[in-house]
């Protein structure tokens, strides 16, 4: 081996070699195959396009594009590819898909999750709904910390004459 080196952002390995016999060099590419486990026990290898057409059904209709799914998808395989573990759970990659997708879009989210989790009445739409809400005021008031407020003159403005 002459040269080795991180291709496809570390999805693969790309080796230089050379033949002990002739000397000619040659390439080598070598990746890591993650399987996914299915509920059958069946496993097939991950593909990135099943996950952005799944969530591209969720997404329907609503304003995200192309270059977002294959983000969302990327995601994805970063994070089941960061366990380590050559086989993951469908199960699992459900999972990581929940998370990146309620970022991206809520209504898709609860689309995906209401089948994903098997929402079987109303009270689970709501209790999921009430989460996306407690989660969207918690981040707005995690962004006025330490901000002054609209309606409020901040110290400096609070009866200072020049």
């Amino acid at each position: 081996m002459v040269d080795s080196r991180e291709a496809d952002e570390g999805a693969a390995i790309r080796r230089r070699r050379s033949c002990q016999e002739c000397g000619r060099r040659f390439t080598t590419v070598e990746e890591a195959v993650l399987a996914v486990v299915k509920r059958s026990g069946a496993s097939e290898p991950f593909s990135r396009n099943k996950i952005i057409n799944g969530v591209r059904r969720a997404c329907q209709g609503r304003p995200v594009d192309d270059d977002a799914l294959a983000l969302l998808a990327q995601r994805v395989e970063d994070s089941v590819r960061a366990t380590g573990s050559a086989e993951i759970g469908s199960h699992d990659v459900g999972l990581a898909i929940l998370g990146p997708l309620r970022e991206l879009d809520e209504v898709a989210y609860l689309r995906f999750a209401s089948v994903y989790r098997g929402f079987d009445s109303l009270d689970d739409f709501e209790s999921e709904i009430a989460a996306l809400r407690t989660d969207r005021s918690q981040k707005r008031g995690d962004h006025a910390v330490g901000a002054p407020s609209p309606r409020q003159p901040d110290a400096d403005s609070a009866g200072a004459t020049r």
